[in-house]
């Protein structure tokens, strides 16, 4: 019942006065696992399986929900820069897993081997869903909140949600709590019409951005890039895509091409190019003949 929690139900009244039946998990409240990183999901979805993860404890609960629902709103308070460790648990879990690119063509390659429907991925990965995003910070800087925005994304990135709404609340700690704060609980109202809005519209309207900061970057709308070094380039960290920065009348612009755009992470292009990557490159097990003998004087040094 504290900021967070209080700003997405508000959210969610919204969606539901607009016709959608909303739920709401509180993930702090379930037992999940950290991710091992045995990259088991992988090698199912690359040999035409469904991705399970092989770890049994709640997480299975986020996981319908999010395979069930038409649209998340997802959020996380942000005590030291970025999202809490439980939110980055929980998208650790869903990254490879869930992965729409590895997820079509693990049930291309699933079908041709004659795999039996409930070995192959979920029929309803491929569906399209919309999201939107909140975070919340203590500091009256905006710039405490500097990662917050970019690492909330990895929710939805996996399964090509299209995020159409984010916001950052930042200065909490100026107010009791958020259900005071007149003007950031309307701004919380028009994200759940914002949603309500996306789902009603045809398919070419319903992945429209409906935020109200455009960003530098035109794809993820968020303003973090990363220099790189001794070019004239900067990338969008969120995206994995390049720009050129420019300096119009003493201010700094970036260009991202059509062509970058459409290769970003969050959408379907770039994840194809991750999973062929991945797939043609990632070496297994047997590379290394003496592997054992070489890993023998790091078993339990210094613990």
């Amino acid at each position: 019942m504290s900021n967070t929690e209080v700003m997405i139900k508000t959210a969610l009244m919204e969606c539901e006065k607009a016709g959608s039946e909303v739920k709401f998990i509180r993930a702090d409240d379930l037992n999940i696992a950290d991710c091992t990183g045995c990259i088991a999901c992988v090698m199912s979805l690359l040999h035409g399986g469904n991705g399970n993860c092989v770890l049994k404890d709640e997480m299975y609960i986020i996981d319908e929900a999010l395979l069930e629902c038409d649209a998340v709103i997802v959020g996380s308070p942000t005590y030291v820069l970025s999202p809490t460790g439980k939110f980055k648990t929980v998208c650790d879990r869903l990254g490879p897993s869930h992965d729409i690119a590895f997820r079509t063509e693990a049930k291309k390659n699933g079908i041709k081997m004659g795999n039996a429907p409930e070995k192959l991925p979920d029929e309803r990965s491929f569906k399209p869903r919309v999201a939107a995003l909140i975070t919340v910070g203590g500091a009256m800087a905006q710039n405490w909140l500097s990662f917050a925005m970019s690492t909330i994304y990895e929710f939805t990135m996996s399964m090509r949600i299209n995020v159409v709404d984010k916001y950052e609340y930042f200065g909490a700690m100026a107010h009791e709590h958020v259900v005071g704060n007149f003007k950031v609980m309307d701004r919380m109202v028009v994200m759940g019409k914002n949603i309500a809005d996306a789902l009603n519209s045809d398919s070419e309207q319903m992945n429209k951005w409906r935020g109200a900061d455009e960003g530098v970057c035109p794809v993820c709308h968020c303003d973090m890039l990363t220099v790189v070094h001794n070019k004239n380039e900067v990338e969008c960290p969120v995206c994995g895509i390049s720009g050129e920065l420019t300096l119009v009348d003493g201010q700094i612009k970036v260009n991202f091409s059509e062509a970058q755009q459409k290769r970003s992470r969050l959408f379907y292009d770039g994840k194809l190019e991750h999973q062929v990557e991945i797939s043609t490159k990632a070496v297994g097990p047997g590379q290394i003949p003496n592997k054992k003998e070489l890993l023998e004087k790091y078993g339990g040094y210094g613990e």
